[in-house]
């Protein structure tokens, strides 16, 4: 999963990224200091793997992980070339799902682009860069479209879907607030468009408002209400708590953590969120060498899933030994679990639970 962190500049995207990947990328107070975008790779935190070690006496643990890309801040115009224009909006298109990134603090040490804080402005700003580069794809892809489609009609239902998003864009609104069909949910991946990504708000906040989750944030509460209105999710999150938390051991973390009144730190939050938002799930398997978490899309069949693990587990797949993370963790052991009749044997149609623990039955 590759996760881009994006926002104007100077809103705390770098420092988030900091914290959450400990990459060090130059975090500062003026705009543009990131200019390629910085790659960090996150383990995506799951007590269940400690649990699963401990039962199979397992030589290591292996985590799924998670790309965060962090993305130069954009600015009015940067679909004309504005700032780092096309250069910012192409690094946008590598990534699955936008963590747009802003600010709801008052701080008069640290500079605001546009001379004041107004989360919905910034928020308009970036969305509408994205709508603009979107639309300008769109309106040279159905020029070209509509040129081909009259001596071949297969291209027909493309042209359409082409039309649909010159409407959607034109009105300022973003792709993904259009409703497709199937057919044309399939069609709209090979465009690449900005605004079709799925997104999760972030909304920055100084320590003071993170115990209550920004309640009492007036900013947090217009972001809030503006995502609702677009379906989206708002993640309240202190890029300086974060930067503080992932110093610490884990012990310590827990301490800070309950001193905040907070149960999760903001890393959790993020990548509990990203999930849900792709409709991503894992499934586990262990043993003696090593306990690993495997991440798929929910709705996924067993073959497909023996297949993130090797294309020959799925070539030749026969059966899944099954069974659920709470089911093996209260019966201590595999054996145990077999005596009490725990572990199924799955088909080739069984689709995947999060948190099943799996071993694949396979012949090549």
């Amino acid at each position: 999963m590759k996760l881009g962190i994006v926002g104007l500049p100077n809103v705390g995207k770098s420092t988030l990224f900091n914290a959450l990947t400990k990459a060090g990328a130059e975090a500062a107070n003026y705009p543009f200091a990131t200019i390629e975008p910085n790659i960090g790779v996150v383990n995506v935190p799951d007590d269940r793997l400690k649990v699963l070690a401990e039962i199979s006496n397992s030589e290591k643990i292996l985590y799924t992980t998670i790309e965060f890309f962090d993305i130069a801040g954009l600015v009015k115009g940067a679909s004309k070339g504005e700032g780092l224009g096309n250069q910012f909006l192409s690094n946008i298109r590598e990534v699955d799902a936008i963590v747009h990134v802003v600010r709801c603090f008052d701080d008069d040490n640290i500079i605001h682009v546009d001379g004041s804080v107004d989360p919905i402005r910034d928020i308009e700003n970036i969305n509408l860069e994205l709508i603009f580069s979107d639309l300008e794809q769109i309106e040279k892809r159905l020029s070209k479209a509509e040129k081909q489609a009259k001596s071949d009609k297969k291209l027909l239902p493309e042209v359409e879907l082409l039309r649909k998003l010159l409407n959607i864009l034109e009105s300022g609104k973003p792709a993904r607030s259009l409703e497709l069909n199937e057919e044309e949910k399939k069609l709209i991946k090979n465009f690449s468009l900005l605004s079709y990504k799925p997104i999760i708000y972030v909304a920055n906040v100084s320590e003071d408002d993170i115990a209550d989750d920004g309640k009492n944030n007036e900013y947090v509460q217009k972001v809030r209400e503006f995502a609702s209105d677009q379906g989206d999710e708002v993640i309240v999150i202190s890029a300086e708590i974060e930067s503080e938390i992932q110093s610490l051991d884990d012990d310590e973390k827990v301490l800070f953590l309950e001193e905040l009144g907070l149960d999760r730190s903001g890393l959790d939050k993020l990548i509990q969120s990203s999930y849900k938002l792709l409709g991503l799930i894992s499934f586990l398997t262990t043993g003696p060498m090593e306990t690993r978490a495997w991440t798929i899309v929910r709705g996924t069949k067993a073959p497909q899933a023996a297949g993130k693990i090797h294309s020959d587990i799925e070539r030749g797949f026969i059966k899944a030994d099954t069974i659920s993370f709470n089911e093996l963790a209260n019966s201590g052991s595999m054996a145990a679990a077999r005596e009490k009749g725990l572990i199924r044997s799955e088909g080739k149609d069984y689709i995947m639970q999060d948190g099943d623990v799996v071993l694949f039955k396979f012949n090549v």
